[in-house]
Formats: structure tokens, sequence, C-alpha cells
């Protein structure tokens, strides 16, 4: 509910607050007073693109604020809470024109863009006219009035849609990988063959380098240690130090104990001797290797390093490379039997979408016939019985709400062609026909305040009568605000406002006063006979006042 708009030097305005209540509020005026000058500021501070120069003659900027009641649940939360807004009971909408033009919003006293003013006014207001461009004669629009009209659930055809999007997004990204695939298959079995055959394995490039390093250098030193090995053998050195052993033992006995030490030392240097000799015997062991072995070692060294530059891998890669190609194999020879699969479920979703598009398409025609029916018995009441409306309902391209286009239709005279709704009709028939829409289309729900704009001009007598009684039925279930030239539709206003210019000191402003009871009759006085507001004329008043 719009609770408070405050506008300041915007146009023929220097200051005015307003509190709007619940229900259905009435502004009269006569005409050029400024009742459009208030739509204008609030269409500026809901971010509506409309005049430029609005900035009232000798101000420096104007600013509108515009407060507004968001009950729990409102649509209005959701946006303000994605769009990173503070969310309270109470909405603040501040927007000021500077003297250039430049225009800055504020929502909750942080700024906002113009596009999130538009897109939360969406939410807050809707503003039917008799040029009405935004409501009611959009024709992409109808389709969603009639859904709201029929209390359709979407979420069945909108959940078929997305299954159906995805089923065949998945047949195309199979139908791409394997034709990706086959174009690389010779490739990948010639590949894998290749893999095989070598069966190359993790940590096998770093053993056979090691194993060939030690081979050569086996064959680079071996010579030398079996020369050292027959140096210290019993061709050498052993057998030399032996004969010095039998030699010293044989003249101890006659050396009186000066050659027991050095025979000791050499009986002991004869068992390191040996210790040396099992040693390099070892070691010779060790490096004997046959040359078909190194030559085995470095052909499967060679090949790894090789495939591994083909593959532009590291050596350690290969078999993991092997795998991953062997994969693509795998998945180009199960491609046809996946493919197959993929489409069965392409058909099922594409089954289950035209089950829950037919279904939806179903009921929108029975709401179809309903809202042509209400529309037939809404229209009478407003000297509109022999005008025909129609909910004419064709196929479209398929989407995740159905479908179906639907389109308002309107024939003003017995066998007159119909044709859209807002080329058909005359201004005053139109403002009828958006009227009725209306009033059929009303759920009781609050969320929207409802603008008419001079909705009952060309109208008079009882169909004026009528077109007040339907904005008050409306105003029972939603905050509507009516600018009005009909007293007929003044007087059924739960709340009644006037809107009057004067001239002060050469400078012309616009007032808006809230009407008492005896400030309405006058009012309504005044609507009924002109600037001669006559005792019959007050009378008649009371008479549509109910008082």
């Amino acid at each position: 509910m719009l609770r408070h708009l405050d506008i300041r030097d915007m146009l023929l305005i220097d200051r005015l607050e307003l509190a709007f209540r619940p229900g259905l509020n009435v502004l009269t005026g006569e005409t050029g007073a400024g009742k459009s000058i208030l739509l204008d500021c609030l269409g500026f501070v809901l971010g509506w693109r409309g005049r430029a120069d609005l900035v009232r003659a000798g101000a420096s900027q104007g600013e509108v604020t515009a407060v507004f009641d968001l009950p729990p649940g409102h649509p209005a939360r959701t946006l303000l809470d994605e769009a990173g807004f503070p969310v309270s009971d109470e909405l603040i909408i501040r927007r000021v024109n500077a003297g250039d033009g430049r225009k800055t919003g504020w929502i909750n006293d942080r700024r906002a863009s113009g596009e999130v003013l538009r897109m939360l006014s969406e939410l807050l207001v809707e503003l039917h006219g008799q040029h009405d461009d935004r409501g009611l004669l959009n024709p992409r629009g109808h389709r969603l009035l009639l859904d709201a009209f029929a209390g359709v659930d979407l979420a069945p055809t909108r959940a078929a849609w997305a299954a159906r999007r995805a089923a065949r997004a998945a047949l195309e990204r199979a139908e791409a990988a394997l034709a990706a695939a086959r174009g690389e298959e010779e490739f990948l079995r010639h590949a894998v063959a290749e893999l095989d055959k070598l069966d190359p394995q993790p940590g096998e490039e770093a053993e056979l380098d090691t194993r060939r390093r030690a081979m050569q250098g086996a064959e680079r030193i071996r010579e030398d240690v079996a020369r050292a090995l027959q140096a210290l053998g019993p061709e050498g050195a052993e057998g030399a130090m032996l004969d010095a052993a039998r030699w010293l033992d044989g003249a101890a006995e006659r050396a009186e104990g000066r050659l027991e030490n050095p025979a000791a030392a050499l009986q002991r240097a004869l068992i390191e001797l040996g210790e040396a000799v099992s040693g390099v015997e070892a070691a010779l062991e060790a490096m004997d290797f046959d040359p078909r072995d190194l030559e085995a070692t470095e052909e499967r060294l060679f090949a790894l390093r090789a495939l591994a530059r083909k593959h532009d891998v590291l050596a350690d890669d290969l078999a993991g490379l092997a795998d991953e190609l062997r994969a693509r194999l795998s998945r180009i020879d199960a491609g046809e039997g996946d493919l197959a699969r993929l489409r069965d479920a392409v058909a099922a979703a594409d089954a289950a979408y035209d089950a829950a598009a037919a279904a939806l398409s179903q009921q929108r025609a029975a709401a179809a016939e309903r809202l042509d029916a209400a529309m037939a018995a809404e229209l009478a009441p407003l000297k509109m019985e022999r005008a025909v409306f129609r909910t004419r309902l064709s196929e479209a391209e398929p989407g995740p709400e159905g479908r179906d286009i639907a389109a308002f239709t309107v024939a003003t005279n017995p066998g007159a062609p119909a044709g859209p709704l807002d080329r058909i009709a005359s201004g005053g028939e139109l403002s009828r026909f958006l009227l009725a829409l209306k009033v059929c289309l009303a759920r009781g729900n609050d969320a929207l305040v409802l603008i008419f704009d001079e909705i009952d001009r060309g109208v008079g007598g009882a169909t004026a009568d009528a077109v007040g009684r339907r904005l008050a039925r409306l105003a029972e279930g939603a905050q509507v605000l009516v600018v009005t030239h009909s007293p007929q539709v003044a007087a059924l206003g739960g709340h009644h406002f006037r809107v009057a210019k004067s001239v002060q000191d050469g400078m012309t402003t616009s007032q808006v006063t809230a009407l008492t009871a005896s400030q309405r009759i006058e009012e309504i006085a005044r609507m009924l006979s002109g600037e001669e507001i006559t005792p019959a004329a007050k009378e008649a008043a009371r008479a549509l006042l109910q008082v």
C-alpha cells in the first residue's frame, strides 16, 4: 500500500505531503489543476521514463519520497533481498532530480539505479488509463493475465520443459563427443596398440636408467678391478707374503726373538689382505653382466623416452595415458548404445512435455471461455452490452510456459470484425473495457496499488455510476487511486482529495487537500454544476454521497 507521498519543488508543487489510505482514494479538481502532476511525480520516484523538465521553476532541484507498506510475503521483498537492499515492513523510495537533469535514487537510504526502481515499481504499482501501454493493453502480457484468472500451476510444465531441454542437451553433447571421438579413432587405436605393446610401468624409466648407468660403469672399471684382484691373489701380494711368512718362521728360532713382532704383524696383514681379496672378488662378481642385458635395457629405455616425447608426456605418465586412450576408445565403442539410450530419454521427455503443455492448453481454453462470459456480464452495466469480447488462443513456439499465445480481442458492434483491444475500441470504450477486464481479473490481491487515470472519461450517468461501483469493488481487495472528473465515481470514494491551483506573488502552485465530509459535498456539487454551486447541486451531491 502507498502510505505517504512527499513532493518538493516539482513542476507546480513547492511542498506537498499526502497520506493515502486503504480502499478507494479519489482525486478531483478542475482541468489543469495539476492532477496529472501527482502521477508524474509518482512515476518519477518509481523510475518511470517520462517528461524531463520536472524541477519547479526557480528551484535548484526537485525531490519526491514515496513510502509503501510491505506486508509479509509481498513479492517486492524478494526483489529487494536479491538486489542487496534492507527489507522491512516499510519501504522508503526517494529520488532527486537536479537542475541539470541528473537523477539520483535511494531505496531505504541506499543508492539505487533507475532500472532497479522500475523493476520494483512493477511489483508495487499498476497504472491504467485511456492510453495505457504498461498494463492490460500489452499483448505480451495477455497470457499471464489469463493464467492469473485461471489460477493455473505452471510448475509442472516448467519442470517438463527443463527436463526436455536437459535431455536434448545431453543428447547433443553425446553426439558431438562421439563425432569428435570418431575423428581420432584411427589414431586412438594405433596409439593404444603401441602403448599396450610396450606396456610402460610407473617408475620404470628411473629404474632402467639406474641399471644402465650401473652396467656402463661396470664395463669401464671391471678390467682394472680384475688386475687388482690378480695383484692381490696367490700370484701376487698374497703369495709373496706367504713366502715371507714361511721364511721368517724358519729363521725365528735363530733370531733370539727379534722376529716375533714382525712375524705377528705379517700374520695380521695376511688377514687384512684376505678380506680385501674377498671384497674385490665380490665386487668383480657383481660387475659381471651379459652385454646383451645392457643392450636390452638401453633399447627399452630409449623406447619409453621416444614414446613419451611422441605424446608430449613424462615417461611415468605413459601408463595413465594408455588408460585414458583406452577409455576414449571404449566410449566410441559404446557410443551408439549411449545415443540410443539418450534418444529414448529425449522421446520420453518430449512426451511428458507434450502432455503437460496439452493439459495447460485445455486449462487456458476453459479459462478463456469463463473470462469471455465474465466480461459479457461486466460490459452490460457499462452500456456496452452489444460489444463482444473474445480471448483468442493460438499455437506458439514451445516454451517453459506451454505453447499458447493469448490475445484479447473485441468487436464493438454486432457483425463488426474483431480485432486487438487497443485498435478497435475508442477512448471511452477502451476505458470501460480496461475496467471490466481489471474487475474480472482481480483476485483480491493487495500487493499492487491500482491507479486509474481518468478511466471514466467520456461516460456519465448510470454508466459512470457502474464504473464507480466497479472501482469500489476493486478497492475492497486493494488500494485504488482514481483521478476522475465524474461525480458519480468521486462519491463512491472512501477517501477524497481535491487538487487546486492558485497564484501567489506571481507564482502558480498546485495544492492537494484531503476533504472532510462537508467539503466533499461542496466538491461534488462543483463537479455537478460548475463554478456556481447551487442548492440543487448540493442536494444532488448529498444524494450521491447518501448523506
